[in-house]
């Protein structure tokens, strides 16, 4: 079954400048999809339309259950409660002793605001809520850019570890990145 499925996907923010024309992809659990471009070239767009906030000129998308990781953090969190209770409002709790461990975050840390924390801090916490969600498919808007070598690694690898329960497609800049972790990169 697909959790995701493109089909002659066209958008644009004028009729006559076009990001994608008959964009066309697929996305099964157990899968990772990269996709690869340039600045502007429609990336972030493409997980707009996924999403429902942007509608198409052309095609159709049809998406499972999902969850997303901004490139960023400070623009995902509302600034004036804790992160617990932002991450309560949307996810079961239950298995957070489990990922605090894998994305080396304290859990002091969802006790404070989001401007209290750095924005490697603030993205675990981001990728933390996106994983506690359960979803279907997991999109990731280079998720790992404001992290450190190390972190970064962490946090891919229990990504990729979770991929019996979802699917993923990740923007990214970093084409080791993609190369390591995708079963296809989509250039865009």
């Amino acid at each position: 079954m697909n959790l995701l499925e493109i089909k002659n996907l066209s958008f644009g923010y004028s009729k006559d400048k076009l990001l994608f024309k008959d964009l066309s992809l697929t996305l099964k659990k157990g899968e990772i999809k990269a996709i690869v471009g340039e600045s502007g070239a429609g990336k972030s767009t493409l997980f707009e339309l996924i999403l429902g906030n942007l509608k198409p000129l052309n095609g159709n998308i049809i998406s499972s259950n999902s969850s997303e990781v901004f490139q960023d953090p400070y623009s995902s969190f509302h600034p004036s409660y804790n992160l617990i209770n932002q991450i309560k409002d949307v996810a079961s709790i239950d298995d957070i002793d489990r990922y605090l461990k894998i994305i080396n975050l304290d859990e002091e840390l969802l006790l404070k605001l989001p401007h209290e924390l750095s924005g490697g801090q603030l993205q675990r916490a981001s990728i933390l809520r996106a994983m506690l969600m359960k979803p279907d498919l997991l999109l990731l808007d280079e998720p790992t850019s404001a992290l450190d070598n190390v972190i970064q690694l962490e946090v891919m690898n229990m990504l990729v570890k979770n991929l019996d329960n979802m699917g993923m497609l990740l923007i990214t800049h970093d084409l080791e990145l993609a190369k390591w972790c995708a079963d296809e990169i989509i250039t865009i």
